[in-house]
């Protein structure tokens, strides 16, 4: 890492820019960065890093000497900063080329991907490295409870990253993990998802065997076992099979789940981890593997383990109302929906649960997983769907239908309702629920500020 450098970030306000550029900053360079809104709270955590900021993609707001230059992926052509970039013939970079180049290069680097699960297990195995001591270098695509940053960049061997399947920039189509140089690659599951940029689950599944031909045959593969998608995956490197099938190399057993947290073998080791249902076990076992090959015992694991808080938008309790919880998840694919409902059923034993969901990222709304939202929203004693959030960028062929999905699931025997705002759904949440009763709200967005309304209604 050369510190001496300037770097200038083109969309420097969002998550994963600005996490990057404040740890950066932190090692040193020298940081401008510009966004078309510079708002908190990124805008004030990248001032108190000492980051000069300016607002708006103008030509003049591109330093005339930086050593290089940064262009974030919403950033496409058009944009008038990047187009002077251009005309000027500056050197530019992806943020995913700039975290290889500058942070990652000759580290022990864990990449952790998959369709669900990698934020909490990315942050689970950081936490594990920290807890033994070892000072981890890592990059979070979230809130991490356990930490006060999502990223934190150091001269430590190990580096923990968040594999995102995302395309990398307008200029790279390629899914970010790619540039991330994994000894150990973590694949939790695979499913189809972000239907705007991949045609098909083949799409996704050629991607992932590109992440896998990068792992070297000193490194390892970790897979989900009981994942067909997965399996169908080839490497080079040693793999492993972590799941709850006979066939795993890995052999999860759940021995023990509670309200506050659930116990489990791997291959008759015992371990546990203070959060519930079975997915998060799966995301602890990964965790436990990887963590064994940097070299940790199996007691500086369950350390790590038992003192894990989580991520911010998992789960997360918002506050209690008239007896009624809410709680706020990030959840927006329907596997991601169903399992997190069976998680609640653990810590809510014999309690109505409530879903609400809104349609919002580029594959929910979208009818290609109709059915398996059905499927999901049947494990909720009630649910609510919310309107399609920009529908016209939908085609009207290929978008979601609440109308069928509410319809479908009342026809179950589990009552479904589509209302057409927020005011509509707070209204209906306060006529339906009774004291006791948990609302589960799943969205990638603010969803309108839905939680506060939704509390206040109730109290």
């Amino acid at each position: 890492m050369s510190s001496s450098k300037h770097l200038h970030f083109i969309g420097i306000c969002g998550t994963a820019m600005g996490s990057t550029a404040a740890a950066l900053r932190a090692l040193g360079y020298t940081i401008s960065g510009s966004d078309e809104k510079v708002y908190p709270p990124m805008s004030d955590v990248l001032r108190q890093a000492g980051i000069t900021l300016t607002e708006g993609y103008l030509a003049e707001n591109l330093p005339p000497s930086a050593d290089l230059y940064i262009v974030g992926n919403a950033i496409s052509r058009g944009n008038e900063e990047l187009e002077t970039l251009l005309e000027r013939k500056l050197p530019y970079i992806s943020m995913a080329e700039l975290l290889k180049q500058e942070v990652i290069q000759g580290k022990r680097s864990f990449v952790v991907s998959g369709t669900h699960g990698k934020t909490t297990t990315t942050t689970m195995l950081a936490w594990i490295f920290e807890q033994a001591g070892k000072n981890p270098g890592f990059m979070i695509g979230g809130v991490p409870e356990n930490f006060t940053s999502g990223a934190r960049f150091n001269h430590s061997d190990l580096f923990v990253i968040e594999g995102d399947e995302y395309d990398t920039a307008y200029f790279d189509k390629r899914s970010k993990f790619l540039h991330y140089l994994p000894e150990c690659a973590i694949v939790n599951n695979i499913e189809f998802d972000h239907a705007d940029i991949f045609a098909d689950l083949a799409a996704i599944l050629l991607t992932f065997q590109r992440l896998l031909n990068s792992v070297p045959r000193n490194g390892l593969v970790l897979l989900n076992g009981d994942d067909k998608n997965c399996l169908s995956l080839k490497s080079y490197a040693p793999v492993k099979t972590v799941g709850t099938g006979e066939g795993c190399s890995e052999r999860i057993h759940i021995t023990e789940a509670s309200p506050e947290g659930t116990a489990f073998e791997i291959n008759g080791v015992p371990f546990s981890v203070p959060m519930i249902g079975e997915f998060n076990v799966r995301n602890a076992a990964m965790c436990v593997c990887a963590a064994r090959h940097a070299g940790l015992t199996d007691d500086e694991i369950r350390a790590g383990l038992e003192t894990f808080k989580g991520i911010r938008r998992r789960q997360q309790v918002r506050g209690v109302a008239g007896g009624v919880t809410v709680m706020d998840d990030f959840g927006h694919h329907p596997t991601a929906l169903r399992e997190t409902l069976r998680g609640l059923r653990q810590k809510y034993p014999g309690q109505r649960l409530w879903a609400v969901f809104e349609p919002r990222s580029n594959t929910s709304r979208r009818n290609v997983l109709q059915n398996e939202l059905i499927e999901a929203l049947k494990e909720a004693d009630g649910s609510i769907i919310a309107a399609v959030a920009n529908p016209e960028k939908v085609a009207a062929t290929e978008r979601l239908d609440p109308e069928i999905v509410a319809k479908s699931v009342s026809a179950a025997g589990r009552a479904c309702f589509h209302e057409p705002d927020t005011d509509a759904i707070v209204a209906r949440l306060k006529a339906e629920t009774k004291p006791g009763d948990v609302i589960v709200i799943f969205s990638n967005g603010g969803f309108d500020g839905i939680h506060g309304k939704l509390l206040e209604a109730l109290a």
